[in-house]
C-alpha cells in the first residue's frame, strides 16, 4: 500500500487573481508536525488565533491553478466557501489520512459517507 501524501482538489468558487484569472484546481500535501508548530510563533497568530488556519493552508497547499507560489495573502482573499472547503479537506486528510467523512443528513437524520474529492477534485497519488 502506497502512502498518499498529496491530494488534488477543486475549489467550489476559486481564487481570482489581479488579472481576473480564476484558479480552482490545486494540490494539498499532508501536514508535518512543524507545519502545525511554526505558525504559532507568528505575530499574526499571537494577536489573533483565527489567523492560524490561513498560515497552515499557505504552508500545505503546494499548487493553486497557475500560481507559482501560495502566500498567506492569497489564502486571506479566498471566498469563505473555498476556505471552508480547504479547512475540511485539511482536517480530513491530516486526521484520518483519507478524504472520506461521515455526515448526518438534515432531512432523513441518517449518517452518510461522502468523499471530499467528489465535491471538487480527485485524489492524486504522488
Amino acid at each position: 500500500m502506497n502512502l498518499q501524501t498529496e491530494f488534488e482538489f477543486e475549489l467550489p468558487i476559486g481564487f481570482v487573481d489581479g488579472n481576473g484569472v480564476t484558479h480552482k484546481r490545486g494540490r494539498m500535501r499532508l501536514a508535518t508536525a512543524y507545519d502545525e508548530i511554526a505558525p504559532l510563533g507568528d505575530a499574526r497568530v499571537q494577536k489573533n488565533e483565527a489567523y492560524l488556519p490561513i498560515l497552515l493552508l499557505a504552508r500545505v497547499i503546494t499548487q493553486l491553478g497557475d500560481l507559482s507560489s501560495l502566500s498567506p495573502t492569497i489564502v486571506e482573499n479566498l471566498y469563505i466557501a473555498d476556505l471552508t472547503y480547504l479547512q475540511a479537506l485539511y482536517r480530513q486528510i491530516n486526521e484520518d489520512g483519507k478524504t472520506i467523512m461521515t455526515v448526518k443528513c438534515s432531512h432523513c437524520d441518517q449518517q452518510h459517507e461522502i468523499d471530499l474529492m467528489s465535491l471538487g477534485g480527485e485524489a492524486a497519488t504522488p
